[in-house]
Protein backbone atom coordinates (compact mmCIF):
# COMPACT_ATOMS: atom_id res chain seq x y z
CA UNK A 1 0.00 0.00 0.00
CA UNK A 2 1.15 3.54 -0.76
CA UNK A 3 -0.20 6.59 1.08
CA UNK A 4 0.02 9.91 -0.69
CA UNK A 5 -0.78 13.54 -0.10
CA UNK A 6 -1.60 15.63 -3.16
CA UNK A 7 1.25 17.68 -4.63
CA UNK A 8 1.66 19.40 -8.02
CA UNK A 9 3.00 17.12 -10.72
CA UNK A 10 5.07 17.77 -13.80
CA UNK A 11 3.65 19.29 -16.95
CA UNK A 12 4.67 16.16 -18.84
CA UNK A 13 2.19 14.21 -16.75
CA UNK A 14 -0.51 16.67 -17.76
CA UNK A 15 0.12 16.09 -21.42
CA UNK A 16 0.40 12.33 -20.95
CA UNK A 17 -2.88 12.08 -19.02
CA UNK A 18 -4.98 14.25 -21.30
CA UNK A 19 -4.86 11.77 -24.17
CA UNK A 20 -6.46 8.95 -22.16
CA UNK A 21 -10.06 7.95 -22.78
CA UNK A 22 -12.39 7.71 -19.82
CA UNK A 23 -15.50 6.11 -18.44
CA UNK A 24 -18.08 8.48 -17.01
CA UNK A 25 -19.03 9.07 -13.36
CA UNK A 26 -18.38 12.15 -11.25
CA UNK A 27 -18.16 12.93 -7.52
CA UNK A 28 -18.11 16.48 -6.11
CA UNK A 29 -17.91 17.52 -2.44
CA UNK A 30 -19.76 20.71 -1.44
CA UNK A 31 -18.50 22.29 1.80
CA UNK A 32 -20.85 24.90 3.25
CA UNK A 33 -21.19 26.63 6.60
CA UNK A 34 -22.02 25.13 9.99
CA UNK A 35 -20.34 21.80 9.17
CA UNK A 36 -22.58 21.22 6.14
CA UNK A 37 -20.95 18.79 3.71
CA UNK A 38 -22.78 17.16 0.82
CA UNK A 39 -21.18 14.56 -1.45
CA UNK A 40 -22.79 14.59 -4.89
CA UNK A 41 -22.14 11.89 -7.46
CA UNK A 42 -23.43 10.87 -10.87
CA UNK A 43 -23.69 7.29 -12.06
CA UNK A 44 -23.03 7.17 -15.80
CA UNK A 45 -23.27 4.04 -17.90
CA UNK A 46 -24.17 3.00 -21.44
CA UNK A 47 -27.23 1.04 -20.26
CA UNK A 48 -29.62 1.76 -17.38
CA UNK A 49 -28.41 0.16 -14.14
CA UNK A 50 -31.48 -0.67 -12.02
CA UNK A 51 -30.59 0.63 -8.55
CA UNK A 52 -32.61 0.27 -5.36
CA UNK A 53 -31.95 1.74 -1.93
CA UNK A 54 -31.54 -0.45 1.16
CA UNK A 55 -31.26 0.54 4.83
CA UNK A 56 -29.35 -2.00 6.92
CA UNK A 57 -29.25 -1.96 10.75
CA UNK A 58 -26.29 -2.62 13.00
CA UNK A 59 -25.34 -6.05 14.24
CA UNK A 60 -25.72 -8.06 11.02
CA UNK A 61 -23.31 -10.85 10.20
CA UNK A 62 -21.98 -10.58 6.66
CA UNK A 63 -19.33 -12.01 4.40
CA UNK A 64 -17.43 -10.54 1.48
CA UNK A 65 -17.68 -13.53 -0.84
CA UNK A 66 -19.14 -17.01 -1.22
CA UNK A 67 -15.66 -18.53 -1.63
CA UNK A 68 -14.01 -20.40 1.27
CA UNK A 69 -12.05 -18.18 3.65
CA UNK A 70 -13.87 -14.98 2.66
CA UNK A 71 -13.72 -11.86 4.80
CA UNK A 72 -16.47 -11.97 7.46
CA UNK A 73 -17.72 -9.27 9.82
CA UNK A 74 -20.56 -8.08 12.03
CA UNK A 75 -21.73 -4.57 11.20
CA UNK A 76 -21.04 -1.88 13.82
CA UNK A 77 -23.04 0.85 12.05
CA UNK A 78 -26.31 1.10 10.19
CA UNK A 79 -26.19 2.45 6.66
CA UNK A 80 -28.09 3.24 3.49
CA UNK A 81 -26.76 1.50 0.38
CA UNK A 82 -27.40 2.10 -3.32
CA UNK A 83 -27.54 -1.45 -4.72
CA UNK A 84 -27.20 -2.04 -8.45
CA UNK A 85 -29.16 -4.94 -9.98
CA UNK A 86 -30.21 -5.79 -6.39
CA UNK A 87 -26.84 -7.49 -6.21
CA UNK A 88 -23.96 -5.07 -5.57
CA UNK A 89 -23.37 -2.00 -3.40
CA UNK A 90 -22.38 0.94 -5.58
CA UNK A 91 -22.12 3.46 -2.73
CA UNK A 92 -23.72 4.56 0.52
CA UNK A 93 -23.60 6.51 3.77
CA UNK A 94 -23.55 5.18 7.32
CA UNK A 95 -24.98 6.62 10.53
CA UNK A 96 -21.65 8.23 11.43
CA UNK A 97 -21.72 10.24 8.21
CA UNK A 98 -19.07 8.20 6.40
CA UNK A 99 -19.69 8.20 2.64
CA UNK A 100 -18.21 5.73 0.13
CA UNK A 101 -18.63 6.23 -3.64
CA UNK A 102 -17.46 3.76 -6.28
CA UNK A 103 -16.55 5.25 -9.68
CA UNK A 104 -15.21 3.59 -12.82
CA UNK A 105 -11.47 3.77 -13.35
CA UNK A 106 -10.22 2.07 -16.50
CA UNK A 107 -6.93 0.26 -16.05
CA UNK A 108 -7.68 -0.89 -12.51
CA UNK A 109 -6.10 -4.25 -11.66
CA UNK A 110 -7.09 -5.63 -8.26
CA UNK A 111 -4.84 -8.63 -7.85
CA UNK A 112 -1.37 -10.00 -8.43
CA UNK A 113 0.50 -13.13 -7.37
CA UNK A 114 0.96 -11.88 -3.82
CA UNK A 115 -2.74 -11.16 -3.23
CA UNK A 116 -4.30 -14.33 -4.60
CA UNK A 117 -3.97 -16.29 -1.36
CA UNK A 118 -5.67 -13.62 0.72
CA UNK A 119 -9.27 -13.69 1.95
CA UNK A 120 -11.75 -13.25 -0.94
CA UNK A 121 -13.69 -9.96 -1.11
CA UNK A 122 -16.30 -9.27 -3.77
CA UNK A 123 -16.77 -5.88 -5.37
CA UNK A 124 -20.45 -6.33 -4.52
CA UNK A 125 -19.66 -6.09 -0.78
CA UNK A 126 -16.50 -3.98 -0.57
CA UNK A 127 -18.27 -0.63 0.03
CA UNK A 128 -20.61 -2.26 2.59
CA UNK A 129 -17.60 -3.64 4.48
CA UNK A 130 -16.18 -0.14 4.83
CA UNK A 131 -19.50 1.47 5.81
CA UNK A 132 -20.35 -1.29 8.28
CA UNK A 133 -17.09 -1.15 10.24
CA UNK A 134 -15.64 2.37 9.94
CA UNK A 135 -16.78 5.59 11.62
CA UNK A 136 -14.39 7.86 9.76
CA UNK A 137 -11.83 8.05 6.96
CA UNK A 138 -8.73 7.27 9.09
CA UNK A 139 -10.36 4.03 10.22
CA UNK A 140 -11.23 3.15 6.63
CA UNK A 141 -7.71 3.91 5.40
CA UNK A 142 -6.19 1.72 8.11
CA UNK A 143 -8.54 -1.18 7.39
CA UNK A 144 -8.15 -1.03 3.60
CA UNK A 145 -4.43 -0.34 3.81
CA UNK A 146 -3.81 -3.58 5.69
CA UNK A 147 -4.78 -5.26 2.39
CA UNK A 148 -5.63 -8.63 3.90
CA UNK A 149 -8.14 -9.34 1.14
CA UNK A 150 -8.23 -10.10 -2.57
CA UNK A 151 -10.91 -8.29 -4.60
CA UNK A 152 -12.81 -9.88 -7.46
CA UNK A 153 -16.21 -9.32 -8.99
CA UNK A 154 -18.87 -10.70 -11.28
CA UNK A 155 -19.22 -9.39 -14.81
CA UNK A 156 -22.36 -7.67 -16.08
CA UNK A 157 -23.81 -6.19 -19.28
CA UNK A 158 -22.57 -9.12 -21.35
CA UNK A 159 -19.13 -9.53 -19.82
CA UNK A 160 -18.14 -6.07 -18.61
CA UNK A 161 -15.73 -6.18 -15.67
CA UNK A 162 -16.15 -3.52 -12.99
CA UNK A 163 -12.93 -1.49 -12.86
CA UNK A 164 -13.44 0.90 -9.95
CA UNK A 165 -11.79 3.34 -7.62
CA UNK A 166 -13.43 4.68 -4.48
CA UNK A 167 -13.83 8.04 -2.80
CA UNK A 168 -14.26 8.12 0.99
CA UNK A 169 -15.46 11.20 2.90
CA UNK A 170 -16.22 11.63 6.59
CA UNK A 171 -18.03 14.18 8.75
CA UNK A 172 -14.82 16.17 9.34
CA UNK A 173 -14.10 16.42 5.62
CA UNK A 174 -11.22 13.97 5.70
CA UNK A 175 -11.10 12.33 2.28
CA UNK A 176 -9.33 9.41 0.68
CA UNK A 177 -9.20 8.09 -2.88
CA UNK A 178 -8.51 4.35 -3.13
CA UNK A 179 -6.97 3.09 -6.38
CA UNK A 180 -5.64 -0.33 -7.33
CA UNK A 181 -2.62 -0.55 -9.61
CA UNK A 182 -1.37 -4.00 -10.62
CA UNK A 183 -2.78 -5.43 -7.41
CA UNK A 184 -1.25 -2.78 -5.19
CA UNK A 185 -3.27 -0.15 -3.31
CA UNK A 186 -2.56 3.56 -3.70
CA UNK A 187 -4.35 5.79 -1.20
CA UNK A 188 -4.49 9.56 -1.74
CA UNK A 189 -5.60 11.61 1.25
CA UNK A 190 -6.57 15.24 1.75
CA UNK A 191 -8.95 17.60 3.46
CA UNK A 192 -12.22 18.27 1.62
CA UNK A 193 -11.00 16.92 -1.71
CA UNK A 194 -13.45 18.59 -4.11
CA UNK A 195 -13.62 16.23 -7.08
CA UNK A 196 -13.24 12.73 -8.46
CA UNK A 197 -14.08 11.43 -11.89
CA UNK A 198 -12.43 8.47 -13.65
CA UNK A 199 -9.10 8.00 -15.40
CA UNK A 200 -6.30 8.98 -15.51
CA UNK A 201 -5.08 8.23 -12.00
CA UNK A 202 -5.86 10.70 -9.24
CA UNK A 203 -2.42 12.41 -9.24
CA UNK A 204 -2.49 12.81 -13.02
CA UNK A 205 -5.99 14.26 -13.12
CA UNK A 206 -5.06 16.76 -10.41
CA UNK A 207 -2.08 17.80 -12.52
CA UNK A 208 -4.44 18.49 -15.42
CA UNK A 209 -6.61 20.54 -13.08
CA UNK A 210 -3.54 22.54 -11.96
CA UNK A 211 -3.00 23.53 -15.58
CA UNK A 212 -6.56 24.83 -15.95
CA UNK A 213 -6.47 26.61 -12.59
CA UNK A 214 -3.41 28.51 -13.80
CA UNK A 215 -5.43 29.66 -16.83
CA UNK A 216 -8.07 31.15 -14.58
CA UNK A 217 -11.40 29.53 -15.38
CA UNK A 218 -13.77 32.49 -15.49
CA UNK A 219 -13.30 32.99 -19.23
CA UNK A 220 -12.17 29.53 -20.27
CA UNK A 221 -13.07 26.05 -19.06
CA UNK A 222 -12.85 22.70 -20.87
CA UNK A 223 -16.32 21.72 -22.02
CA UNK A 224 -16.32 18.11 -23.18
CA UNK A 225 -17.73 15.11 -21.31
CA UNK A 226 -14.27 13.55 -20.86
CA UNK A 227 -13.20 12.62 -17.35
CA UNK A 228 -10.52 15.36 -17.00
CA UNK A 229 -12.87 18.07 -18.32
CA UNK A 230 -15.63 17.08 -15.91
CA UNK A 231 -13.11 17.08 -13.05
CA UNK A 232 -11.91 20.58 -13.94
CA UNK A 233 -15.42 22.05 -14.29
CA UNK A 234 -16.63 20.43 -11.09
CA UNK A 235 -13.65 21.69 -9.12
CA UNK A 236 -13.98 25.23 -10.51
CA UNK A 237 -17.68 25.66 -9.81
CA UNK A 238 -17.38 23.98 -6.41
CA UNK A 239 -14.88 26.65 -5.39
CA UNK A 240 -16.95 29.58 -6.67
CA UNK A 241 -20.47 28.94 -5.41
CA UNK A 242 -22.07 30.45 -2.32
CA UNK A 243 -21.44 28.82 1.06
CA UNK A 244 -24.54 28.07 3.11
CA UNK A 245 -25.52 26.11 6.16
CA UNK A 246 -29.05 25.58 4.90
CA UNK A 247 -29.46 21.94 3.82
CA UNK A 248 -32.09 22.65 1.16
CA UNK A 249 -30.07 25.42 -0.49
CA UNK A 250 -26.92 23.32 -0.15
CA UNK A 251 -28.39 20.37 -2.00
CA UNK A 252 -29.69 22.73 -4.70
CA UNK A 253 -26.18 24.11 -5.16
CA UNK A 254 -24.42 20.76 -5.40
CA UNK A 255 -27.21 19.42 -7.59
CA UNK A 256 -26.64 22.26 -10.07
CA UNK A 257 -22.90 21.53 -10.14
CA UNK A 258 -23.58 17.85 -10.82
CA UNK A 259 -25.88 18.84 -13.68
CA UNK A 260 -22.97 20.80 -15.18
CA UNK A 261 -20.60 17.83 -15.08
CA UNK A 262 -23.15 15.14 -15.99
CA UNK A 263 -23.43 13.59 -19.44
CA UNK A 264 -26.81 14.41 -21.05
CA UNK A 265 -29.23 11.50 -21.09
CA UNK A 266 -29.07 9.49 -24.36
CA UNK A 267 -26.06 11.54 -25.55
CA UNK A 268 -23.50 9.41 -27.39
CA UNK A 269 -20.16 10.31 -28.94
CA UNK A 270 -19.31 6.98 -30.54
CA UNK A 271 -17.09 6.09 -27.58
CA UNK A 272 -18.37 3.35 -25.30
CA UNK A 273 -16.22 4.73 -22.49
CA UNK A 274 -18.28 7.93 -22.24
CA UNK A 275 -21.83 7.23 -21.13
CA UNK A 276 -24.90 9.23 -20.19
CA UNK A 277 -25.88 9.93 -16.60
CA UNK A 278 -28.48 7.50 -15.23
CA UNK A 279 -28.87 8.87 -11.70
CA UNK A 280 -27.31 11.20 -9.15
CA UNK A 281 -27.05 10.95 -5.39
CA UNK A 282 -26.39 13.58 -2.72
CA UNK A 283 -25.19 12.50 0.72
CA UNK A 284 -25.79 15.22 3.32
CA UNK A 285 -23.26 14.07 5.90
CA UNK A 286 -24.26 16.52 8.65
CA UNK A 287 -28.00 15.84 8.54
CA UNK A 288 -27.77 12.17 7.45
CA UNK A 289 -30.02 12.65 4.43
CA UNK A 290 -29.35 10.49 1.38
CA UNK A 291 -30.90 12.03 -1.76
CA UNK A 292 -31.55 10.20 -5.01
CA UNK A 293 -32.18 11.82 -8.39
CA UNK A 294 -33.18 9.53 -11.27
CA UNK A 295 -32.75 11.43 -14.54
CA UNK A 296 -36.07 10.17 -15.95
CA UNK A 297 -37.98 11.24 -12.81
CA UNK A 298 -39.40 14.76 -12.31
CA UNK A 299 -38.54 14.95 -8.61
CA UNK A 300 -35.72 14.61 -6.05
CA UNK A 301 -36.32 12.43 -2.99
CA UNK A 302 -34.33 11.39 0.08
CA UNK A 303 -34.09 8.92 2.95
CA UNK A 304 -33.56 10.49 6.38
CA UNK A 305 -31.17 7.97 7.90
CA UNK A 306 -31.53 9.60 11.33
CA UNK A 307 -35.19 8.54 11.41
CA UNK A 308 -34.51 4.91 10.48
CA UNK A 309 -34.44 2.08 13.03
CA UNK A 310 -30.82 0.97 12.96
CA UNK A 311 -30.83 -1.01 16.18
CA UNK A 312 -29.51 -4.60 16.10
CA UNK A 313 -32.35 -6.91 15.16
CA UNK A 314 -34.25 -4.26 13.20
CA UNK A 315 -35.53 -5.16 9.76
CA UNK A 316 -33.68 -4.50 6.53
CA UNK A 317 -35.68 -1.86 4.66
CA UNK A 318 -35.88 -1.23 0.93
CA UNK A 319 -37.00 1.53 -1.41
CA UNK A 320 -38.09 0.29 -4.83
CA UNK A 321 -36.71 3.04 -7.06
CA UNK A 322 -38.62 1.72 -10.08
CA UNK A 323 -41.77 3.02 -8.36
CA UNK A 324 -40.34 6.44 -7.52
CA UNK A 325 -41.60 8.50 -10.48
CA UNK A 326 -43.85 10.56 -8.20
CA UNK A 327 -41.58 10.70 -5.15
CA UNK A 328 -40.54 14.15 -3.91
CA UNK A 329 -38.92 14.99 -0.58
CA UNK A 330 -38.58 12.56 2.32
CA UNK A 331 -39.55 8.99 1.40
CA UNK A 332 -39.04 7.12 4.69
CA UNK A 333 -42.73 6.18 4.61
CA UNK A 334 -42.14 4.33 1.33
CA UNK A 335 -39.50 2.03 2.82
CA UNK A 336 -40.70 -1.54 3.34
CA UNK A 337 -39.34 -4.58 5.15
CA UNK A 338 -37.35 -6.93 2.95
CA UNK A 339 -34.83 -9.73 2.98
CA UNK A 340 -31.19 -8.74 2.52
CA UNK A 341 -30.20 -8.49 -1.12
CA UNK A 342 -28.35 -11.43 -2.65
CA UNK A 343 -24.79 -10.33 -3.56
CA UNK A 344 -23.55 -10.91 -7.10
CA UNK A 345 -20.28 -12.46 -6.00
Amino acid sequence: MKLHSLLPLAAAMIMGGSALRSEACSRILYVGNDSLRIVGRSLDWKNPIPTNLYVYPRGMEKQGHSLPGAVKWTSKYGAVYAVGYDGGVTEGMNEKGLVVNGLFCKGTVYDNESTRGRSPMSLAMFPAWILDLCADTPEAVAMIGAHNFNISGATFDGGTVSALHWGITDAQGRCAVIEFENGNINIYQGQDLPAMTNDPTFPQINAINDYWEAKGGIHTLPGTVSSPDRFVRGTFFDKHVEKTGDPDLGVSIIRSILYNVSVPYTYTVGDANVSSTQWRSFSNIRDLRYYFDVVTNPGLFYIDLGKCDLRPGASVMKLDVSKSQKYVGEVNDHLFKTSPFTPMY
